[in-house]
């Protein structure tokens, strides 16, 4: 399958001049190196390679597959550098829940799950940061795991695992999980089965639009018996993105 898309990605660039190609191509690079240093991140060249074969594919495949709803440098700026952002709260989550006694009791460490990922967002670009760590990309509809499936044969993502499954009967484990552009906290019934397989010591981690809002979400928990306690505790972190003028913030909150 992997073949068959980096055949048809070629095919779409027929009326596009090599000069022409290389040029978007470069002018892509230069906004994602500035972007990486920005968030004070050193990816080499194989990293910085696949994230830009991979903005390449979504590119591609957004048209039929309805993907996301951005193209060129908004693509890149709102979707891979939006991911990116909390790469250094995502770490310390990880390392934390590593040290969880029913990690350790296991003798392994925290695997991350991204639910509801769609095009693979945040995991794919988070699995490439997170070269050693273990990743499941979590989805329901199977047009989505297609091409998430492509993706992973194409850019190599040996650590990844994608799972096609209601969100609700996601398989463990579930060390931490992240979630992106997903459904609110209010939607108890998801968030209450999630509570309940998340692995004790784990974590959610959720990207999240303004902080007011976040904040919002939060406080309609206030009754629940199971979520009001841990949700009362919940960490909530501005986020900065590179070249974005649009606040964002991400929430975790501890098991």
């Amino acid at each position: 399958m992997a073949g068959s898309c980096q055949l048809a990605w070629m095919a779409g660039l027929e009326n596009i001049s090599l000069n022409e190609y290389n040029r978007g191509m470069n002018d892509t690079r230069s906004l994602l190196a500035r972007g990486l240093a920005a968030l004070q991140l050193e990816l080499g060249d194989e990293a910085t390679d696949r994230l830009l074969r991979y903005i390449g594919q979504i590119e591609t495949w957004n048209p039929s597959y309805g993907l996301v709803n951005a193209s060129g440098d908004e693509l890149l700026i709102k979707h891979i550098l939006d991911s990116l952002a909390p790469w250094r709260l995502l770490q310390k989550t990880l390392e934390e829940c590593d040290r969880a006694p029913a990690l350790t009791a296991e003798g392994r460490k925290a695997t991350l799950s991204d639910i509801g990922t769609g095009a693979g967002l945040p995991g794919i670009p988070l699995s490439i940061l997170f070269g050693e760590r273990k990743l499941r990309l979590i989805e329901r509809m199977g047009k989505r795991i297609s091409f998430l499936e492509s993706q992973k044969a194409m850019l190599r993502l040996d650590n990844v695992e994608i799972v096609e499954s209601e969100l609700e009967k996601a398989p463990g484990p579930l060390d931490v999980v992240v979630f992106r552009a997903f459904r609110p906290f209010s939607e108890l019934k998801l968030f209450k089965t999630l509570w309940k397989n998340l692995t004790p010591g784990g974590a959610l981690f959720a990207y999240k639009g303004k902080l007011l809002n976040a904040k919002m979400e939060i406080g309609e928990l206030a009754t629940d018996p199971l979520l009001a306690g841990p949700f009362s505790k919940a960490e909530i972190h501005p986020l900065w993105i590179p070249f974005l003028d649009e606040e964002r913030c991400v929430v975790i909150v501890r098991k």
